[in-house]
């Protein structure tokens, strides 16, 4: 009995959608703007390598920043990633010069969702805000 309660809870844990999960964050203070890097257990070591450095070189996050003082907002979808043979993958989108947070979240994610094959919702990877 035990042996079918146990696989039931891995089961259960298999189930649990990725937005439940816990998630870790990096802010940075960069200039006048906070970037906060959502560090996804899916993301491979080349995708935190680039988001990180997105996030701490002012140079690299001018590429997805077009407005300082706005609101940025990076999605990608879990199985597809962000980066793959070296290259973005087409559902991974960056939405910037957003008036609030929420709003720059909500269109990176339906943009991604959009442009993703299949599986799990998108989810958010990387957010600029102006500082506070």
């Amino acid at each position: 009995m035990i042996r079918f309660a146990t696989m039931g809870l891995g089961l259960a844990v298999l189930a649990t959608p990725l937005a439940a999960q816990q998630v870790t964050t990096e802010v940075t203070r960069l200039g006048q703007q906070q970037v906060t890097l959502h560090v996804h257990p899916f993301l491979t070591e080349e995708e935190l390598g680039t988001l990180r450095l997105v996030s701490t070189n002012e140079q690299a996050l001018s590429l997805f920043v077009t407005r300082p003082g706005r609101h940025t907002a990076i999605a990608v979808a879990p199985g597809e990633g962000f980066i793959r043979a070296g290259q973005p993958v087409a559902s991974a989108t960056a939405i910037s010069d957003l008036p609030n947070a929420e709003t720059a979240r909500a269109d990176a994610m339906a943009t991604c969702n959009a442009a993703k094959a299949k599986g799990p919702d998108c989810v958010v990877v990387l957010e600029v805000a102006p500082a506070r």
